[in-house]
Order: C-alpha cells, then structure tokens, then sequence
C-alpha cells in the first residue's frame, strides 16, 4: 500500500513573524472555516495538516474485535460505549457497551469499591440476520465517529456511530441491504453489583441491587434500575426509521437519592430522535474539529504519532471539566478489581497531558478537589478535622471513601504510625500537584487563591502535626506507607518528597498572593530540617526502614526526581544518584507494569536522554500497549497509555523551574519534528521546527506576560523578533538560555542570526512504513 504523503503545513503570514496561518487560516480557525478552505492534494501548500495527520491515525478494523482491548471506543466524559463481538456469540452479534461515569452504588458502609463503586449498566447487541463473515471499520479521530460495514451471508449492515459531545446520546445509524432489512437491536441490563465481586469475596450484608424492569413510554424504551440506597439509574433508548436507515439513540442518566433519572433519560432520548444522524453529527463534528486545533504534533516515528493522536482523543472521550474524575477506566466499565477513583498514581497520570496539550477545558481535577474539599475534610480522624485535609486512595465520583469499613469513625485516610487503616497520606499533596500544574500553565490567580493554596495548606498541615524531631536535630516523620511497595516506613520519601514540595510551593503561593500566613515560619522550618530523602547503595530507598529491594512498578519513592522536579541532576552527585536509582529501579523484572515504562522515559527525558526515553517507551508499546491503545493490568486501567502522551510531551518540550526548554530529549532518529501551540509553565504557547536535526525556529506567545527564559536550542547566533519583525531585548541567562522582555499578548521569534527561514510548520514524513491501530490486516 502506498504511503499517503504527509508534507502538509501551517504557514506564517511573513518570514518576520507575523501571526501564524493554517493553511492560509487563522491558527484556531475551526471546523466553518476549513470548509472554504482551497482544496489542495496532500503535501501542498493550502493544505490541512491537522487532517493530515488525523486522517492518518484512524484505527481500522479489518476483523471482529473480540474484547474490549480490541475494539472501538466512543465517549464524552459521561457516557462510553466500547464495541466488540458478544462473547461467545462472535458470529451473531456486535456488542455496544453502555456505561456512564456518573452511575454507581450509594451505601458507604460498604466502601468505596464495593458500596460506592462504580456500578455496570448493560449492554445493546446488534443481530444480523445472517452469520457475520467479516467487517471493514474505521474510527475517525477527526470526527470522533465509528464507520463501516458488517458483513453476512445475508447482506451487508453500513454503520455509522458516535457519542453525541454535548447531549451525551449514543446515536448508531445503520443502513441495511435488502437481505439484512430484519436485524435488531436488543439491550441487555446488567447486574447492578459492584464489579468487584468477581474478584474478591463480598462484605457481610452486601448484596446486588434488584434487577433493572423495562418500561414502555410512548415509543420509547427505559430500562429502570432501582438502587438499594434509594436512586436509580435509566437507560431510555428509540430505533427510529428513516428510508433504508434506521438509527438507535440512547440516553442514561442517574439520580441519588430521587428519581428523576427515567424522565430526564427519556426527554434526551426523544429530543435527539427528532433528528436525523447528519443533524446531530454536525454539530459533534464541529466541537471535534475545534478541539483538535488547539495545538499541533508531528514526529517521525508514525506509530508514536499515531498513538499521541489517539490518546488525545481518548482523553477528551474520557474527560471534561464537569465530568467526575476519571475512575481507572475512564467512563467504559468493564470487567475489574477496580471500579472506583484512584488517588495514588492513576488520577495524576491521566491528567498530565491536557497541559501541553492545551486542553485544560479538561481539567476535572482542579474544579472536584475544590467542589468536594467538605468531603476531603470528612475522610480525616475526627481529631485532624479542624486543620487538615487528605484523600483516601481511592474514592467516588464526590471524593468520598466509606472509610466505616476500617474504622469506627468512618474516615479514610490513615494516622502517621498507626495501621489500619493505612497511612497512605500523600494523596491529597500528589494530587494538588496536578493544580499546581493547571495554575503554571495558566498563570490564573484564581487557581491559585481560590483552590491551590487553601487546599494545599490544610494537606501539609496535617504532616505537621506527626514531624518530629531526632537525636540528629532533623525533623522525622513516623511510618506512612509508600504506594504499591508493602510494608510502613519511617521517613517514607513518598511523603518527604511531597512535604518538600507542599512546603516550597505554599511559600511561593504565599509570596505571589501577598499573604503573610502564621504558618509560614513552620514550612521553612521544614525545608531546613527535614530529614534528608533516605539513600543507600542503591539509591533512594522506599524508607529509612525498607530499602528498595524487589521488583515495583510504581515510582513512588522517585517523586522528587519526577514529577515534582525537586531534584534535576543539577550537580554531577545529584545526577549520578538519579541515574543509579533509576537503574536499579527498572532493574528489577517480575512486577514492572506499563506506567513504569512511562515513569522511567519521562526521567531520562529530565536527564537528556532522548535515545533512553524512547526505548523505554518502545518497550511499553511492544510489552503492555493492546490493538486499540488501551491497556490492561488485572482489568482495563486508563492511565498508562495517556502518561505516555505525556513523556512524548517531556521529550519535546519541559518548562520546570522557570525555563521552557525546547526538544530537550529528542533521539537521534527524530531529525525532523513540528511542535504548534504546545503549552508550558509560564502561559507561554510555543511552536517549533526542527528539520535536519537542527532547530530552524522557536516561537513563544505570552498569555501573562510571566517572565520568559527559554532554552531554545537555535545553533550560533541568533536574532530574535517580535511579531511585527522588530528586534526584542533579551539577555543571556546561562546554560544556553535566554531571557526575553515579553509583555502579555506579545510574541517571540527566534532564528539563526541572519536568516529568514522558511516559517512553515510543517507535519513531518514518517522514517519508516508502521502498521496502523485496530486490527487492520484480515
């Protein structure tokens, strides 16, 4: 099969800097204004090169997927549906999954995976008439839409389907042959019990809730499931005809504690049934279009591109700002141990690529730690209420834990030095981290004053009230427990680290919001005394009581190494001590998992290490990554595949520590590389070009006017522009960077000395041929 050509480019409006142009468009042009675009074939100036390379990372299906780590998947943070053959029937029938982020169980005395767990809803089959003897789909990423044939003994059925963006309905077009006229769609409610219970025994006195009853109401169908703990959650769908087509529509909603969910299911259902599947596409396609547009990446590996693509629509699938937090698999329920919010590594993980990205429309984690902070203070022991604040490990959609299984007083998370219930304490500290992040690359105050810093206070004041001093005159904390590892330990560096850099960034909130706070003698006091991160031969270990000894996927005692950036390799001992203990860490085989791949790329990105980086992830898509992306332990967990996207993200651009670093990390194989609109701390917005293994030009756009330092990588000389072409200060800063006088609004064009590049950002030719996700050979 020939190799579609990918020289497709944005183009600027003059060699001097002028405001970028896509294709002769605005850069943030959406979906109306590509449609008057000048048609040009591929590789021509006038071309897309967004649809270039969306187009291009379609998944495609050539045979029946059989699981859901094969199949398609559509969704929009609320509402998912993943697409496979019904077990065991893979002859007969396509399943369509229905499941909702929204829906779960209300009866906390049961905790959080069993009480208040997410619960499964059901399922729609669609039958031919005939015996299925192949398919031809594809997922278009660019419309976010699943398209293609079924094919039988009997005929052929044409699909089209998607998740509707913003009416949250599941709308399945098909267009039947002449011997495929009767095929039928029928729904299949689930059991409504907590995944969980094909994995572990149950509580006592825990029981499924009663079955789901379906109900006709004029033309309509609701499938009713009464929850024991009052509340329910209904499925409303209608097939309406229309010539040839026949299209299923189908809405879920959930009310706790009243029951308003059947009419609100069964008024989506019936609003949308009014139109046809072209009148709801259109404006689905619309918010797709948009959405992609707000930044642009393209390297040479086509896999990895094509991976980077889908896992962005797969985040925006998966998440929105008033969506819940994802759980470990996003709003597709299946079969897992794990069917609630992870706190300990998986919610920070599937996050951090909106901020590059540029989609922080996505941030669901700032807005529920700050909508629910009540319920972060009821998970505390009665007697940390007043001051404190933290998250179990793993909660609800509310943030809540059910903690009354491990204790009498009902609180989730654990007491420094005590057992049960676990003193997993960090969570909440890790977690702000992630707000800390949407802050910087934002510059919004409000962030800042509003969630970062109250919330980020009463976390780290809860470590305060166990610090105690040693016989060396350091300040020690008692045994907590580092994530994954087993076993407490006194100084647990998942903690120390995350205590540092509560601490360090509560000051600088501080300082930036001009608050003078009676705590502030007491955070620096720590940052003077606190015991040092626990070492030995090795590296880090997990504690001063436990050495890192056996095989974990979890970096959890590495934090201060990434994500926090506390420590950099900023003298040769300190590099060397990242190096050996990232060594000795992925040195052990046995229970290394997928993030640990994603954890250990991202590290040798900090070090510079772009040829370490990509192995590691090479590593990952051969041992871990399934057909369609997706990634499973002992059930489907989401955020590996995204924390990928986000060490593509640190190899291409890093802006820790006040300086925005441009190809940090780049292998030798990636010589040429496009960057557009990726945003960094700072509030910068840079784009980039690299061809021929050098950097030809580096654009920066203030959004806050924050001071700009930029390590830009442009060989020799150099000059640098405002957007009207003329010279801008800027100054040497050291360690081949440069500070910049950028006001807010203002632009920075940086390029060899005397040259006028071509300011084309051009989506780059693949280095080789690469097999395409799905399954696309028969």
């Amino acid at each position: 099969m020939p190799r579609p050509s990918r020289r497709t480019v944005l183009t600027t409006g003059s060699a001097a800097g002028g405001a970028l142009l896509v294709g002769g468009l605005p850069a943030q042009a959406g979906a109306d204004d590509r449609r008057s675009a000048p048609s040009s074939p591929p590789g021509h100036l006038g071309s897309d090169p967004w649809r270039t390379v969306l187009d291009d990372a379609d998944l495609v299906w050539r045979r029946m997927p059989k699981t859901w780590y094969e199949g398609p998947y559509l969704g929009n943070g609320f509402l998912g549906s993943g697409i496979y053959a019904e077990p065991g029937r893979e002859t007969e029938a396509v399943r369509f999954n229905v499941q909702h982020s929204e829906v779960q169980d209300h009866r906390p005395q049961f905790g959080s995976l069993f009480g208040l767990a997410r619960l499964p809803i059901g399922h729609f089959t669609l039958e031919p008439v005939g015996t299925i003897t192949s398919l031809d789909w594809r997922l278009g990423l660019r419309d976010a839409e699943l398209t293609g044939t079924l094919t039988t003994d009997r005929g052929t059925l044409t699909i089209r389907a998607l998740v509707h963006t913003t009416r949250s309905v599941l709308v399945v077009e098909v267009t039947p042959s002449s011997g495929e006229r009767d095929h039928r769609w029928v729904f299949h409610p689930a059991e409504a019990i907590s995944p969980r219970a094909a994995f572990r025994p149950l509580p006592e006195g825990y029981a499924a809730n009663p079955p789901a009853t379906v109900e006709e109401h004029d033309g309509a169908l609701a499938a009713v499931q009464p929850l024991l703990a009052g509340g329910r959650h209904v499925t409303a769908w209608r097939e309406r005809a229309r010539g040839s087509r026949r299209t299923l529509y189908v809405h879920v909603a959930h009310s706790f504690p009243g029951t308003a969910a059947r009419g609100r299911a069964l008024a989506a259902v019936r609003k949308a049934a009014q139109l046809p599947y072209d009148g709801l596409a259109s404006t689905h396609r619309a918010w797709w279009h948009a959405f992609y547009r707000k930044s642009f990446l393209s390297l040479p590996d086509a896999r990895l591109q094509r991976f980077y693509w889908i896992q962005l629509y797969k985040t925006a699938s998966a998440a929105r700002r008033d969506a819940p937090v994802m759980a470990t698999s996003g709003p597709w329920l299946e079969s897992t141990p794990w069917p609630a919010t992870w706190w300990n590594l998986n919610v920070q993980l599937e996050y951090w690529l909106i901020h590059g990205s540029n989609h922080l429309e996505l941030d669901a984690v700032t807005r529920a730690l700050s909508e629910f902070r009540d319920n972060l203070k009821a998970e505390m022991a009665p007697a940390y209420r007043a001051d404190s604040l933290g998250i179990p490990r793993t909660t609800d959609a509310y943030l809540v834990n059910g903690g009354a299984t491990s204790n009498a007083e009902g609180y989730g998370v654990g007491i420094p030095g005590q057992d049960p219930p676990t003193p997993e304490v960090g969570n909440l500290v890790w977690a702000l981290h992630n707000v800390w992040l949407s802050y910087r690359h934002t510059m919004d105050e409000s962030i800042l004053r509003d969630v970062l810093f109250p919330l980020l206070r009463r976390a780290v004041s809860y470590y305060l009230h166990f610090l105690e001093p040693g016989p060396d005159g350091r300040l020690h904390l008692p045994a907590t427990f580092s994530p994954e590892y087993g076993g407490n330990s006194r100084d647990c560096n998942y903690d120390l680290m995350l205590l540092t850099w509560g601490c360090r960034t509560l000051l600088e909130s501080a300082e930036l919001l001009g608050v003078r706070d009676e705590s502030a003698p007491r955070w620096r006091e720590v940052l003077k005394r606190r015991a040092a991160y626990p070492t030995d031969a090795n590296g880090f270990m997990i504690g001063a009581d436990i050495p890192f000894a056996k095989s974990h996927r979890h970096y959890s005692h590495l934090l201060a190494v990434y994500p926090l950036y506390e420590l950099t390799g900023r003298t040769p001992d300190e590099r060397a001590l990242i190096e050996k203990s990232l060594a000795h860490w992925v040195g052990f085989e046995g229970a290394l998992q997928g993030y640990t791949f994603t954890g250990a790329a991202s590290m040798s990105a900090l070090l510079g290490k772009g040829e370490d980086a990509l192995a590691y992830l090479d590593q990952l898509m051969a041992r871990f990554i399934q057909p369609n992306t997706m990634y499973k332990e002992s059930g489907p967990v989401i955020e590996t595949p995204l924390s990928a996207a986000q060490s593509l993200h640190d190899m291409v651009c890093q802006s820790w520590g006040g300086v925005v670093r441009v190809f940090p990390a780049l292998p030798a194989a990636w010589a040429d590389l496009t960057v557009h609109d990726f945003r960094t701390q700072g509030a910068f917005r840079l784009s980039a070009v690299r061809s021929g293994g050098r950097t030809r030009w580096v654009r920066l756009v203030s959004e806050a006017g924050a001071p700009c330092v930029v390590r830009h990588g442009v060989p020799g000389a150099i000059d640098v522009r405002d957007g009207r072409g003329r010279p801008l200060r800027h100054e040497d800063a050291g360690d081949g960077s440069i500070r910049i006088a950028l006001r807010k609004g203002g632009s920075a064009l940086i390029t060899a000395r005397g040259e006028r590049p071509d300011l084309r950002v051009t989506a780059v030719e693949p280095n080789g041929e690469a097999p395409r996700w799905g399954l696309p050979t028969p």
